[in-house]
Order: structure tokens, then C-alpha cells, then sequence
């Protein structure tokens, strides 16, 4: 069993396409890509934490792509999911459903996920991760870059804190593990 995560899939959000300038002619194109490099990663006892923005679709449409999707899903709540949990079929589809939450993954690394990105995340001193998603590629990324630049640069700080939206490059729209967040994230292939 291993732990994955990923963040802002949309599936069905035409405007993402544009937005985060992803490499898709087609939405569908696009949720096809997504739910197969899904299943190409996860296995179906692999835990994966979306955290956040998984669907602009309706109900039943978006319950017929994540039936579709290997592993155990929880799901860290964002901004766009609210409308659709209040079907009780979609909250059926993931083992637990939150706003945020704390893990320890089993070589004990603390992780902290969220949506939202908290560059003052708990135990951040203790040498913990933070994912999050939301910020997508987009100038308020590079506003938490910059925050993380300087609490590590300028206070000799840790800020392990990663975005995990699926148009990072080191994501490339795949639900990925620590190891290799933190591994595409330094730049070592």
C-alpha cells in the first residue's frame, strides 16, 4: 500500500484548460488523461488524498469518473466541491471527507493537508510536510514560493510546504507519493 496525493483535477472545467494553460485540445481529452494516469499510478489499496477541486461536473457524472478510479480516496474539501457534496452518492465515494487533516505516513513523516496553503502550517519547525493545492499555477503560487524562499533563506526556517495541483510539472496530472513530490520538486530526475 502506498499514499498519494493530488490536487485541482476539475474534471470537466473547460476554463481550466485555458487557465492553468494545460496541454489538452478537449476537455474530455483531458478526464480521460487524468483518470488514466490515475489508474496507471494507484493501485486499488493505495490511499490517495485529493486535496480539493476534484470535480466541476454534476452528480452523476462526476460519480461515474471517480467509481472509475483505483484506491481509497479521501477528500481534503475545497472551494468548488461544497455544491457537489451535498449529494450523498458523491460522499459515498470517498472513505473520509474533510476540511484538513494531519498524517503520518509510515516511514513517520507528518504531513498537514489542505486545500489552501498555510506557509505556518503546524509542526512546521519539526520538520513536516505541507500539500496543498488551490493556488494552481497562478501568481499566488508564486507568492507562497516566495514566502517559503524567505522563511528558509532569510530566518533559516524549514517550509516543506508543496503544491500539488495536477498542472505542476512535477505532478504532470498524476496523483504522485511524497518521494516523488519532493524528488520532482528538487529537480533530480
Amino acid at each position: 500500500m502506498a499514499f498519494y496525493f493530488i490536487a485541482d483535477m476539475h474534471f470537466g472545467h473547460e476554463n481550466a484548460l485555458a487557465f492553468d494553460n494545460r496541454p489538452f485540445q478537449t476537455i474530455e481529452e483531458h478526464d480521460r488523461v487524468l483518470a488514466e494516469n490515475w489508474n496507471s499510478a494507484v493501485g486499488m489499496d493505495d490511499e490517495v488524498f485529493v486535496l480539493g477541486d476534484i470535480s466541476w461536473l454534476n452528480a452523476t457524472k462526476t460519480m461515474e469518473i471517480v467509481k472509475g478510479l483505483n484506491g481509497i480516496k479521501h477528500l481534503i474539501v475545497g472551494n468548488h466541491d461544497k455544491r457537489l457534496l451535498k449529494n450523498r452518492e458523491v460522499q459515498a465515494l470517498f472513505a473520509e471527507i474533510t476540511d484538513y487533516k494531519e498524517i503520518l505516513i509510515p516511514d513517520k513523516k507528518g504531513i498537514v493537508l489542505s486545500h489552501y496553503p498555510i506557509p505556518c502550517f503546524n509542526h512546521h519547525y519539526y520538520g513536516w510536510y505541507h500539500l496543498y493545492g488551490h493556488v494552481h499555477s497562478s501568481f499566488e503560487w508564486n507568492m507562497m514560493e516566495r514566502v517559503k524562499y524567505e522563511m528558509e533563506s532569510l530566518y533559516d526556517k524549514p517550509c516543506n510546504m508543496y503544491n500539488c495541483g495536477v498542472m505542476m510539472r512535477y505532478m504532470n496530472y498524476t496523483p504522485r507519493t511524497l518521494e516523488e513530490i519532493l524528488k520532482g520538486c528538487s529537480g533530480i530526475d
